[in-house]
């Protein structure tokens, strides 16, 4: 599909705004702050499966930027653990390691029934949501 054709898709869609012009790791860069950013109001709101969910989409779109950067594949969920495993790799940071476990967590909680769900929990793990797209962030940058 030509992005004209995607432009004119159903503005309804979840991952929308997103700007089809722009250079693709810039924008999963910024995608993924503001899913951050919503990640916070969600928490706030007291909406902790979508807190949980927009959490897991900060962690997903920064690890697409580091996988476009370096041409590694990224396509599906499963492989959001073997970019990240590169990335600790490429970058020798280990806590990549415990911070891709809380993303994982984040994407877990969105099936968890409401009941045991824990905003201190989940607050915990946005925090280290936030450092771990600190990390990856400046891989994006040095290819």
């Amino acid at each position: 599909m030509n992005h004209e054709g995607l432009r004119n898709m159903d503005n309804a869609a979840p991952m929308q705004p997103f700007d089809y012009d722009a250079e693709p790791v810039a924008d999963y860069r910024q995608q993924s702050r503001v899913f951050l950013a919503r990640a916070r109001n969600f928490l706030a709101e007291g909406d902790l499966h979508q807190a949980s969910e927009k959490g897991w989409g900060a962690a997903a779109w920064m690890t697409k930027a580091v996988a476009e950067t370096y041409g590694w594949k990224y396509e599906r969920h499963q492989q959001f653990n073997t970019v990240l495993y590169q990335a600790e790799n490429l970058s020798g940071d280990q806590r990549i390691h415990n911070l891709r476990q809380a993303a994982g967590e984040l994407h877990e909680f969105y099936y968890t029934r409401g009941i045991l769900l824990r905003p201190n929990t989940i607050g915990r793990n946005l925090d280290q949501v936030e450092m771990l797209l600190d990390i990856l962030q400046p891989l994006t940058e040095q290819a």
